[in-house]
């Protein structure tokens, strides 16, 4: 049993059991998502975690502690660089998203939180991203009904949060 919403409301300051950081293959401190993920957790014991794992490849997704964040866990999924949508880019982007579910159910959460990945400065654009996050979402919800996760997804801009709020409401139609 779980549920996906989405608020407006920054990432770090979700109360969920794992939040999602929008993370780059070799697992360093960036910007945007990224960054505001280190500056809350603590960049130097975050960044060290990070650097014991190494790498990790597009479309796939690791865990480290949460640190100083109210979340127990930060799931770093490297979600694809947009080339057009031929490059294998929506694939990418889903298994992004599963992997993470599967990492937090896997460590004993019930709740997590996604920003809106490869939708920066990666480049995917919004409309195509939200269809791939909430597709990803709700195909581990139903593949997993015994597994209770709540999936909230944190925005900040009212444009972005009517985008996924109308998508959400497609796939549940």
């Amino acid at each position: 049993m779980g549920a996906i919403e989405i608020r407006k409301i920054g990432i770090t300051d979700l109360d969920t059991d794992a939040i999602v950081n929008a993370a780059n293959e070799g697992l360093w401190a960036g910007s945007g998502v990224c960054g505001a993920i280190f500056r809350a957790a603590g960049h130097r014991q975050l960044q060290e975690a990070c650097d014991k794992i190494g790498h990790c490849d597009t479309g796939s997704a690791v865990i480290t502690p949460g640190f100083d964040l109210k979340a127990k866990y930060i799931i770093h999924a490297v979600g694809p660089v947009w080339y057009g949508g031929m490059e294998g880019e929506p694939e990418k982007l889903f298994g992004a998203y599963y992997k993470s579910l599967e990492l937090a159910a896997e460590n004993g959460c019930t709740s997590i939180g996604f920003p809106l990945i490869s939708a920066g400065i990666f480049g995917y654009p919004k409309d195509k991203a939200w269809k791939e996050a909430l597709s990803a979402c709700k195909t581990f919800l139903e593949e997993h009904p015994g597994q209770p996760m709540q999936i909230v997804f944190a925005v900040l801009d009212d444009e972005i949060l009517r985008m996924g709020e109308r998508e959400l409401a497609n796939l549940n139609s």
